[in-house]
């Protein structure tokens, strides 16, 4: 046995590029040969081989002295605490990773990043867009190159991706051409498709549009032919999306979404035990919580009535706070507005006690302007609830919420119609806007793939706005009306208004998966 692990040992270190010392080699053998389960021991050496990639190498050869140093992170890693079952994840503490095309993988960036960056962090973003979109389609089976001597099946037809370099560089005319690149207008009426290799003009008069939002500064796989430095369109499409089971099964158990664990929360073992026992956990979503308006107090009353006897899991409430922006009296109606709701939930104790109370802001609450991600609202509105309610969690938007092994991400913004409004070219269909909507942000990967003059985000946070891998659960807090669409395993709804819209909110139920509509109906 000990062989055998050595045998794999050996090539693991060998895949990566390095090997071992023989003293280091021996001790890490007999570390595994300890660990009885085999999926659990390698899960173990893949989280040693990531850790030691972390130490300052000097060379490819691993001394006894780092091994340990990792070996030790990496029982850090495992301690219980470290193991939460239930996490909320702020906008800005999101780990950053950049693609390096050299080593194939995410580097981790460790740099704080300045919230006001210079001009390269907003050059930076949209690099940084491309190129994971870039890798992630190169390796989609249409684009992968045929494999020389094996069978392939002739009515698969595979593509090749060409930069846009590619088209500048050619005199000839170019047919059946496809290009990854930025839907952009660099001048009045004009679009071109640009990439980190030049931009050329398009010509969209025969284009057909796939599924999909197509806007400007969203990503798209491009389709025709190339004369006289015009590249006419044929067809436009979004880059294939992945599913998360494939992506980690290329980067491992690498943290992408947040949270206290080292490493992604889908390799615990002791959290998936958990979520397999708790099998009444459930989840309640609400968004534009009027709390300045009577009959909607009177509405959450009714609800948590109804939960009181089996509360849930969290409860996530999403803004606005309040009906409407009352100017210099904003901040003491919110104020009051909390107090009244801490009152109502004093009348719960059993949902003090078993629920946690999520509050993500909404555009008109007061914060610094309309940039996101939206920072928490001010702790001098919320001391009051915060000091009679102890689970209540005041956190950006978007934030993310990490439950056992599922991941989650909420989202409050009007997004969809703006999304529509910045269209290159309205779908025929309207009443398929959800599922158009959907296409877009699971393909482009991100929450708000819209120009930076009509959603800004802060350059140097982008990566809070990434859907990669793809996310367990993505809930929108928009006032369209309501829905819940699976794309390439990723489930995606919209709570609808809670105070506009009949007082509806979503109820998700982890150990199945599964959304339900739920309503307060008048009596």
């Amino acid at each position: 046995m000990a062989a055998k692990i050595k045998s794999k040992v050996n090539s693991a270190f060998k895949m990566n590029g390095l090997s071992l010392r023989s003293d280091a080699l021996k001790y890490l053998v007999e570390a595994l040969v300890s660990v009885n389960d085999i999926q659990e021991r390698e899960e173990c050496l893949e989280r040693i081989l990531e850790t030691v990639q972390k130490q300052p190498l000097t060379s490819s050869l691993v001394s006894m002295e780092i091994l340990k140093a990792a070996v030790d992170e990496c029982n850090e890693g495992e301690k219980e605490e470290n193991e939460r079952a239930f996490a909320v994840i702020d906008a800005f503490s999101i780990p950053r990773f950049t693609y390096n095309q050299d080593r194939k993988k995410f580097i981790k960036n460790e740099s704080v990043p300045c919230i006001h960056a210079d001009a390269q962090a907003k050059a930076d973003l949209f690099r940084d867009r491309y190129s994971l979109l870039l890798q992630r389609t190169s390796r989609h089976s249409l684009f992968t190159p045929p494999i020389p001597g094996a069978a392939t099946d002739p009515s698969i037809r595979k593509f090749q991706l060409k930069s846009v370099e590619f088209l500048l560089g050619s005199t000839a005319k170019l047919g059946e051409i496809i290009v990854l690149g930025m839907l952009t207008q660099l001048k009045e009426g004009k679009f071109f498709l640009e990439d980190p290799t030049g931009a050329v003009q398009l010509d969209l008069s025969e284009a057909q549009f796939h599924t999909g939002l197509f806007t400007e500064n969203c990503f798209v796989l491009a389709e025709g032919w190339y004369e006289d430095k015009v590249f006419h369109i044929n067809a436009f499409g979004f880059p294939p999306p992945e599913l998360a089971e494939s992506t980690r099964s290329y980067f491992g158990s690498m943290n992408f979404f947040g949270g206290p664990s080292p490493t992604c929360a889908k390799a615990s073992t002791k959290l998936q035990a958990i979520e397999k026992d708790n099998e009444e956990a459930m989840f309640v979503f609400l968004s534009d919580i009027w709390l300045d308006q009577l009959k909607v107090r009177e509405k959450l009353n009714v609800l948590f009535s109804g939960y009181a006897e089996m509360p849930p899991t969290c409860f996530v409430f999403c803004g606005n706070f309040t009906s409407k922006p009352y100017g210099s009296s904003h901040v003491k109606t919110l104020k009051d507005s909390f107090q009244a709701l801490a009152e109502m939930l004093s009348e719960y104790p059993s949902l003090l006690e078993g629920s946690k109370f999520l509050f993500v802001p909404g555009p008109q609450d007061p914060g610094p302007g309309a940039i996101l991600p939206r920072p928490p609202i001010p702790a001098v509105i919320t001391e009051e609830i915060r000091r009679r309610v102890p689970s209540a969690i005041f956190t950006t938007n978007p934030c993310r919420i990490q439950y056992c092994t599922q991941e989650i991400v909420v989202f409050r913004e009007d997004i969809v119609m703006k999304m529509c409004r910045n269209c290159i070219r309205f779908p025929d269909n309207s009443s398929e806007i959800p599922n158009h909507f959907v296409k877009t942000v699971v393909c482009q990967s991100h929450l708000c793939p819209l120009p930076l003059h009509a959603s800004p985000i802060y350059w140097s946070y982008d990566n809070a706005m990434r859907l990669y891998p793809l996310p367990d659960l993505v809930v929108f807090g928009d006032k369209y009306d309501p829905f819940t669409i699976s794309n390439a395993n990723c489930k995606c709804t919209n709570t609808g208004s809670f105070s506009k819209s009949g007082y509806g909110f979503k109820v998700y139920y982890p150990h199945t998966k599964e959304i339900e509509d739920s309503k307060i109906e008048d009596e």
